[in-house]
């Protein structure tokens, strides 16, 4: 069986998820602005927007945006007229990820709330039911960011997490840190849930997904 080595990471990139000028820009300036190198990979983003797309996202919820990269990814692939509600922990990086929305054309469809996001959450139920989730924030968090989801998910509606590999934790049995432990229990959270049908996107370090039933 062929391995996912880097050469099939880069076939993979440049003929299914590369990158345009202003995709390009927002990741180099994550980089060049200190913020942590920990945002998603062109072809993880170009899944995310499949993903929003395939879900026919109206309206779609990201938890944690660090720079806005992925934030742009799932913007491009929302219905026309909309919108995707993205929480971000830190003011900073919030309003750096408000100038890149800008810069990418797509501030009047992207709204980026500063705040701890298990606060925010109840505030946002009435807003939806979302057609798209993506989480991507504190790894502890998953699992109550998952059970949260679940509720506010509508039917047919699809739930993603980054980082369900950990970059091999998950299999490491001798590796009983908070975040692999919760990353671990949002994996069979996901797997196990009767209301999903959900697999893993085996590239970069493994986007978690599930489809809610609608029926």
């Amino acid at each position: 069986m062929p391995n996912y080595d880097d050469a099939l990471e880069a076939y993979v990139r440049d003929l299914f998820a590369r990158e345009d000028d202003v995709l390009t820009r927002i990741r180099s300036a994550i980089a060049e602005r200190g913020l942590p190198q920990i945002t998603v990979r062109p072809e993880e983003g170009r899944f995310l927007q499949f993903l929003a797309t395939v879900s026919g996202a109206g309206l779609a919820l990201e938890i944690g945006t660090l720079g806005g990269y992925s934030t742009t990814w799932i913007a491009r692939g929302l219905v026309e007229g909309g919108r995707l509600i993205s929480l971000e922990q830190e003011a900073d990086r919030a309003e750096i990820a408000r100038q890149h929305l800008r810069m990418a054309g797509l501030a009047d469809r992207v709204e980026i709330r500063a705040g701890d996001a298990h606060e925010q959450l109840p505030h946002l139920a009435p807003e939806g039911p979302f057609d798209f989730i993506f989480i991507d924030a504190e790894k502890e968090g998953y699992p109550d960011y998952l059970a949260w989801s679940l509720q506010h998910l509508r039917p047919g509606g699809i739930v993603a997490g980054h980082n369900a590999f950990s970059h091999g934790a998950v299999v490491d049995e001798s590796d009983r840190r908070p975040r692999t432990l919760a990353l671990r229990a949002f994996n069979r959270q996901l797997a196990e849930d009767p209301r999903l049908i959900s697999m893993v996107f085996p590239a970069g370090d493994g986007i978690a997904f599930g489809v809610k039933h609608k029926a």
